[in-house]
């Protein structure tokens, strides 16, 4: 397997900022970079192992999306290209493959979260509450059962180190008015909705999945960050696929569910994952991007 990359050190561009698996640089007054790592984020944990090749696969699958979801909302692509901003060769060479030039935004301080199925912490909630998010649900759902209409769940975004918190629509609501709300709100189900009928076609179910979005100088909404990759999305096999249980999945789930064998109390620092689950990991963010986007990943 090829070397993976846990961090970046770029030489000519200053680093904004370090996060959970992005390393983001500033080009200018209107742009910057965005390099995907290897790292790798479970319950807002950044764990000491990397993935190789996620960040090319992530980026990939998620640059996908944006092309493939435009006629809906703009997204933060810019007309700057990745050979226009001073990288050396041998950035170019490593580092390609997982960056995008994107514009600056002012990003939104929640994070969009759109269900399809009863699955996660929205599974446990419902266990609890008979709810999801302060969402009133039908009685006698199952584990990973398909939801009779599909909800939104917002949650804060919090730092790294730090853990997100599902609020309800009226928390969202105060935090970013009410217009904005329900903006945020009906883009991030039109997009689940079309993505998932896509993903249907090639034997995949989105389960769930979580947008980002920001504010243009216009203060016009766009969409940021990453969508519908294996680390902001839950996939599942539609040929593997029944209630009662936790699925098999190509996304991070994975990770989680064995992380969740171990006695750890899910704060940092992480534990170190041996080598099989690691190449596993690694094949199943591939074989979803293969699945997904067939011969464009080659």
């Amino acid at each position: 397997m090829s070397t993976a990359v846990f961090e970046t050190n770029l030489q000519n561009l200053p680093l904004m900022t370090r996060g959970k698996v992005r390393d983001i640089y500033d080009i200018d007054a209107d742009h910057m970079l965005i390099v995907t790592t290897d790292r790798l984020s479970a319950f807002d944990v950044v764990l000491p192992d990397p993935i190789p090749e996620k960040g090319a696969v992530l980026t990939t699958v998620s640059n996908f999306w944006f092309k493939k979801l435009a006629h809906i909302i703009p997204n933060h692509f810019s007309d700057l290209t990745i050979n226009e901003i001073g990288l050396s060769d041998d950035e170019l060479k490593a580092f390609a493959s997982r960056s995008v030039v994107v514009k600056k935004l002012k990003p939104l301080p929640v994070e969009a979260i759109v269900r399809g199925y009863l699955i996660g912490s929205g599974w446990k909630d419902y266990q609890q509450t008979g709810q999801v998010c302060g969402l009133d649900l039908p009685d006698n759902l199952q584990q990973a059962g398909k939801l009779p209409s599909v909800i939104f769940t917002p949650s804060t975004k919090a730092s790294v180190g730090d853990h997100d918190e599902n609020i309800d629509f009226a928390k969202m609501e105060s935090l970013i008015g009410v217009a904005l709300a329900n903006q945020v709100r009906d883009v991030s189900l039109q997009l689940y909705n079309e993505a998932a009928d896509f993903a249907l076609q090639k034997g995949i179910i989105i389960a769930d999945t979580k947008f980002e979005f920001g504010l243009d100088e216009n203060n016009q909404l766009v969409l940021i960050d990453e969508i519908l990759s294996p680390d902001s999305s839950r996939f599942w096999a539609v040929d593997s696929y029944q209630e009662g249980i936790s699925p098999p999945s190509f996304d991070k789930q994975f990770i989680r569910d064995y992380l969740e064998t171990l006695d750890w109390d899910k704060t940092s620092p992480g534990p170190t994952l041996p080598q099989e689950i690691l190449e596993k990991s690694a094949q199943k963010y591939q074989q979803v991007a293969d699945l997904l986007l067939g011969d464009q990943t080659a």
